[in-house]
């Protein structure tokens, strides 16, 4: 199979990895035309966020397209900052602010008590109105402050549990996608394309 999509996001940390994680698949990734809006995020899940900017896509340029959401979950803030991670200190707010929001908000909590997960929801949509939905986890807690040089939005801040505590900040681009919460979505994507 050789597909081709036009990718919904015009975040370029998300596209490098995205275009690195299905890189080996037989699928070509087009770049989201610069004509193209930004589609307002105002869906209650992650699956609503994805669907509405994949569906934006097809019906700006009539190709199938492939669009993500994603975010992080903190339990004891009661899964937020959720749907809202991108935006959590405010619709313009930078990677830092929304970090410092968060770190401000668990203050004082215990670092056992500090469980947190990522989830990217990957969703494809097509002309004919066909969907696909797949989504990847990655299991962690947020650090008492922020750790590393690398990676963007949270990931200073994200502890990786299988890594017993480094945070995605720490990893090399290659390591962050071996393991991270979006290459478990887009590899599960690629599979799902190709048994189609």
């Amino acid at each position: 199979m050789n597909a081709t999509f036009v990718l919904a996001t015009a975040n370029e940390h998300k596209v490098h990895e995205i275009r690195a994680i299905l890189a080996k698949n037989d699928v070509t990734l087009l770049a989201r035309p610069r004509y193209v809006p930004d589609v307002e995020e105002n869906g209650d899940t992650l699956e609503q966020n994805a669907l509405l900017k994949a569906r934006a896509l097809v019906a700006a340029t009539g190709e199938a397209a492939i669009a993500d959401d994603t975010g992080l979950f903190v339990d004891v803030l009661d899964g937020k900052p959720g749907v809202h991670s991108a935006r959590y200190a405010g619709h313009h707010a930078s990677d830092q602010e929304n970090v410092e929001k968060l770190l401000r908000a668990l203050e004082g909590v215990d670092v056992r008590e500090r469980t947190a997960h990522f989830r990217t929801v990957a969703a494809v949509a097509y002309p004919d109105g066909a969907t696909l939905l797949v989504d990847g986890r990655l299991d962690g807690w947020i650090a008492l402050s922020a750790v590393g040089q690398g990676g963007f939005g949270y990931d200073p801040v994200f502890c990786v549990e299988q890594l017993g505590g480094t945070t995605l900040a720490e990893l090399s681009s290659k390591q962050k996608n071996d393991i991270s919460h979006r290459s478990r979505a887009f590899r599960l994507l690629a599979t799902t394309l190709l048994s189609q």
